[in-house]
């Protein structure tokens, strides 16, 4: 993966309050939107640039596409991903969102019902 694709990726705050989320694991739509408080919309739009630029992969299960970091990271996205978790520690913003979806993992709900269990099993 090429430096330049990562950065163009890093530059937006919604897609690095993204990306930290998905340091603890992999998690569906609904649950961006009820921890970093924003649209489907917006958040569907972030992640779909993620994912065209290889930061993020997704699986459908059932209703839900779930969305994870790769499994196999090239080393200089693994460098950045390390990177964002030592800086995210002191911003307000990074603290709330991870305490909100710490909030959210003993109430997940998705619009259509329960999550799918392999989400819940990756906690």
């Amino acid at each position: 993966m090429k430096l330049l694709r990562i950065y163009e990726c890093l530059c937006d705050r919604t897609r690095l309050r993204i990306l930290h989320l998905l340091q603890q694991g992999p998690l569906c739509v609904c649950h961006f939107q009820a921890a970093l408080r924003e649209p489907q919309v917006k958040i569907s739009k972030h992640l779909r640039y993620l994912k065209t630029h290889g930061l993020v992969e997704s699986r459908k299960e059932g209703y839900w596409r779930i969305y994870r970091l790769p499994l196999k990271p090239s080393p200089a996205l693994a460098a950045n991903l390390r990177c964002l978790q030592d800086c995210t520690g002191e911003d307000p913003t990074f603290r709330r969102d991870l305490s909100a979806l710490k909030k959210l993992h003993k109430s997940w709900s998705c619009a259509d019902g329960e999550c799918p269990p392999t989400v819940l099993q990756t906690r």
